[in-house]
């Protein structure tokens, strides 16, 4: 990483809801021409109104990720981070898959191409963190991110849609840890998060094996969190992240950082409940009272979610 700088270039245009930014790579620190090498449009990514849209964009090789590309998910990912009114992400591939992994070819060709990325140092949530092979895969964001996930979401893309709070997966979209065939270990996480979201038991049957599964098969062991007809996961995925949007954000934010805590990062049962109170109890003050008055008004009553409507 040492050997790179990245640069961001957005722009606006005329419709106001959307906002394209160009996340592009830029010349080896080494390079003392004044000239910037820039690749093409690797990762793209667009402004929907609370919700920031992240793209692959490498269809020609299924949106499998070069060391370029890796660099500008990170970025992409960063500018979320650091967006305050971006409150929920979507993550997708663009041309009809998710993303097919990382680029063999790259890792055939170019001896030493995992050298500049160091131990998997992964900082406190919202904080800094180091480049993985993937890109963002060891980022601890503060907000959810959704991977609207078609076409192909195997080995190293699986880890980057494991790296999302949620998956939503077209019907006939396809998961696996495919690099079990060619001796490529999973490096962003496949092995930490996997077990985690569906068992051992379930996540040994496809580390090991490294055979596909079905949307249907991965919503029934919690793979999937939404499985949706083809063609439709995009904006499906942006529907549900401007649900999540229209909620409270700072009690979503604490609520999602405790459960993520206790699954992680908790010693024991008593220090999980101990995070949760802490990081919770100032969230009363700052918006539950307001939510309770907005209950005894009526808002809310019966279950209905109506009053909730994503703001679009």
């Amino acid at each position: 990483m040492s050997l790179y700088r990245t640069w961001r270039i957005c722009s606006k245009v005329g419709n106001p809801g959307w906002t394209p930014v160009l996340v592009m790579s830029a010349r080896k620190m080494s390079d003392t021409s004044g000239t910037c090498k820039i690749e093409a449009r690797l990762v793209v990514t667009e402004k929907r109104g609370d919700v920031f849209l992240i793209g692959i964009n490498r269809p020609h090789v299924r949106n499998c990720v070069n060391h370029q590309t890796a660099l500008q998910l990170f970025n992409a990912f960063q500018t979320f981070e650091n967006d305050e009114t971006s409150l929920a992400a979507v993550f997708y591939g663009r041309g009809g898959t998710f993303c097919a992994g990382y680029d063999l070819k790259e890792v055939a060709s170019t001896a030493g191409v995992l050298e500049d990325i160091g131990e998997a140092e992964v900082g406190p949530m919202g904080g800094e963190a180091q480049v993985g092979p993937m890109g963002p895969s060891r980022m601890q964001l503060s907000k959810p991110v959704i991977a609207a996930v078609d076409g192909y979401a195997v080995a190293g893309g699986m880890e980057l849609a494991l790296f999302a709070d949620l998956r939503v997966v077209e019907e006939d979209a396809i998961m696996g840890v495919f690099c079990r065939r060619f001796g490529v270990p999973l490096l962003d996480g496949g092995t930490v998060r996997l077990p985690r979201l569906i068992g051992l038991s379930r996540a040994l049957d496809l580390i090991l094996t490294g055979r596909p599964i079905g949307a249907q098969e991965a919503l029934e062991f919690g793979l999937a969190n939404r499985v949706v007809p083809k063609g439709t996961a995009l904006e499906a995925a942006v529907e549900l992240a401007n649900q999540i949007a229209a909620f409270p954000q700072e009690c979503m934010r604490a609520d999602r950082r405790s459960a993520y805590h206790g699954m992680f990062d908790s010693g024991s049962f008593a220090e999980s409940m101990k995070f949760e109170f802490r990081h919770g109890k100032g969230i009363v003050a700052k918006e539950s009272v307001k939510g309770a008055k907005r209950f005894t008004e009526g808002v809310g009553r019966g279950g209905s979610f109506d009053q909730f409507k994503p703001r679009l």
